[in-house]
């Protein structure tokens, strides 16, 4: 019952950010696909945190160096998302408020990624492994 619930709900913020990306595409104003190279970061920032889970052999540390690098190279995943809509508009590739658009998009999915590993990513009685 709660993995549904959490499932349902990350289901639909995702489905909320996916629409602000594709409006900031598809609205007849704007009319540019550019922004949908922010696809690919999507995709990527989750591989450091899967990387390092499975190479890191001691769970009980506070802190190990495997799993600073996965954050870091997170970071800048999450930072080159957020900047490449900013770059795109500021060559004027893209318009002002696509841009808006897609950061929005941008901030909702990432956090529904957090959500996801937050929620489906202890080990508890479910995990993110059971899917």
């Amino acid at each position: 019952p709660r993995a549904v619930a959490a499932l349902v709900a990350l289901s639909f913020s995702g489905a909320i950010g996916l629409t602000f990306l594709m409006l900031g595409c598809a609205l007849e104003y704007y009319g540019v696909y550019w922004p949908l190279f922010v696809l690919i970061f999507y995709f990527i920032c989750p591989i450091p945190h899967f990387i390092a889970k499975r190479v890191s052999d001691d769970s009980d540390a506070a802190s190990s160096a495997c799993r600073e690098l996965a954050y870091f190279f997170t970071t800048g995943i999450v930072v080159s998302a957020f900047g490449l809509p900013i770059i795109l508009a500021r060559v004027e590739a893209i318009k002002w408020g696509a841009c808006g658009l897609v950061l929005a998009g941008n901030a909702v999915i990432f956090l529904t990624i957090l959500g996801f590993f937050l929620v489906f990513g202890r080990g508890d009685d479910f995990s993110w492994e059971q899917w």
